[in-house]
């Protein structure tokens, strides 16, 4: 139930894809004022697969164990060991490097049915829909204005910009002319596919899908200057196909969007020379596809995640590639650690002053971008390591399998390792110290 008190902060969440979603959530169950505000008509995702790591995993059962509960009742799952195993796409198709995830670990499904699952869960009275953010002005009493496209204006004592990776909040924030406002792109580009898992089944068989011991692997093939990767999902109706190949071009559309019409000729060409079973797997794709160019925020980092009042999370903050598959959860861990601030500051700002209420938010988003920052930034460029180890660019790795699982191995655990009661934990506490230094 949200709460009532006007002396409480109320949030403004701006955006509600997975990171806005899970957000709003977290703010819910700890009785936190918010209302979510997205652009389009209906909460909307690509169904696209998706995975999420343990780290995100453990973030959703601190959240609320119903939205954790809502994840599993979603997600492919498995009993038995889950792992990553490279192979060799180029050359022979043998498995060069394999790590073990966990069991009954990383799962995934299509991103469309996890936000209409979670999106179940808010309440309808805290969304509104149709509103597209324009502009986000401090006022002098503290509170926030929010102008949107349909010239309507709103108030909020935080705005939290979870709108994407062209976030218009992160503009807002750091400035139209600011390179850092703007994404860059990685020189690398995707194809991504659900094909039917008979269909797949029909090239790959049943132990490059799922194994018989119950245990579910994700395959990666690698080779020169791209890779191919699948895994089930849909509780096994579809395999998810993703195919990164690298561009030495500039990426260049005349609508500016990240996106293009692609062809399945075009990936043919891409991997013409590899091994047969590769070959195999991109014959599975529809013969139109949507070209996804691949942008991140690693060339011009965004300084800071807020500005007073304001702060952006998920791709807003620190966009990444897919290659460690890690965007969403590190969305999920912004949330969480945002939800858990909020609600401090909720509580202290209980019958205090206007001035104190505007300093407690302040603090609040402080303590968020201390926690986050480092962590966050760190994926993206590990992201781009990766996937230079993927496609064989990485020079003292190559295409050496035994020199690829510590390289690869040391980045996919400082992520699925991370202590979530520790982050809460260290977050308050930081909390506190910002709120010690201002003599609150």
């Amino acid at each position: 139930m949200a709460l009532s008190s006007g002396s409480h902060i109320h949030v403004a969440v701006v955006g509600g894809g997975i990171t806005g979603v899970i957000l709003a959530l977290g703010l819910q169950k700890r009785g936190v004022n918010y209302t979510l505000y997205e652009r389009a008509p209906a909460f909307t995702e690509i169904g696209a697969g998706i995975g999420f790591s343990p780290n995100a995993e453990r973030a959703l059962k601190v959240i609320d164990p119903e939205v954790y509960r809502i994840f599993k009742q979603v997600a492919t799952t498995n009993e038995g060991e889950d792992y990553f195993s490279w192979v060799d796409g180029y050359r022979t198709n043998e498995v060069v490097a394999r790590l073990l995830i966990g069991v009954d670990a990383f799962q995934g499904g299509r991103r469309s049915d996890f936000l209409e699952a979670w999106s179940k869960l808010i309440l309808q009275t805290n969304v509104k829909f149709g509103k597209e953010v324009t502009s986000v002005h401090q006022r002098d009493d503290g509170k926030v204005s929010l102008g949107f496209k349909d010239g309507t204006v709103e108030e909020a004592d935080i705005v939290i910009g979870c709108d994407g990776i062209n976030s218009r909040v992160r503009r807002l924030i750091l400035g139209e002319s600011n390179p850092a406002s703007y994404p860059s792109y990685t020189n690398k580009y995707c194809y991504r596919a659900l094909v039917p898992m008979d269909k797949a089944r029909e090239v790959l068989g049943t132990e490059r899908t799922t194994n018989g011991n119950g245990s579910l692997n994700r395959y990666m093939y690698l080779g020169p200057n791209a890779h191919c990767m699948n895994y089930p999902v849909a509780n096994d109706q579809f395999l998810n196909v993703l195919l990164v190949i690298s561009d030495p071009d500039p990426w260049h559309t005349e609508d500016g969007k990240h996106t293009a019409p692609g062809t399945k000729a075009d990936a043919i060409r891409a991997f013409a020379e590899w091994h047969p079973k590769v070959r195999a797997i991109v014959d599975l794709l529809p013969e139109k596809l949507q070209k996804w160019a691949i942008f991140d925020l690693f060339e011009n980092p965004a300084p800071h995640y807020h500005d007073g009042s304001v702060a952006i999370a998920g791709d807003a903050a620190h966009a990444a590639g897919p290659h460690l598959g890690s965007g969403a959860g590190f969305g999920i861990e912004d949330a969480l650690v945002l939800a858990s601030l909020l609600e401090a500051a909720s509580m202290k700002a209980n019958g205090q002053n206007q001035k104190t209420k505007v300093d407690l938010c302040h603090d609040a988003l402080i303590a968020y971008n201390s926690v986050r920052y480092d962590r966050t930034q760190w994926l993206i460029g590990a992201t781009r390591e990766a996937c230079a180890l993927f496609h064989w660019q990485d020079e003292a790795v190559g295409s050496d399998g035994d020199k690829l699982l510590p390289e690869i191995s040391k980045r996919f655990h400082q992520i699925w390792d991370n202590d979530i009661e520790r982050m809460v934990e260290g977050a308050l506490k930081e909390f506190d110290k910002v709120l010690g230094r201002r003599g609150a």
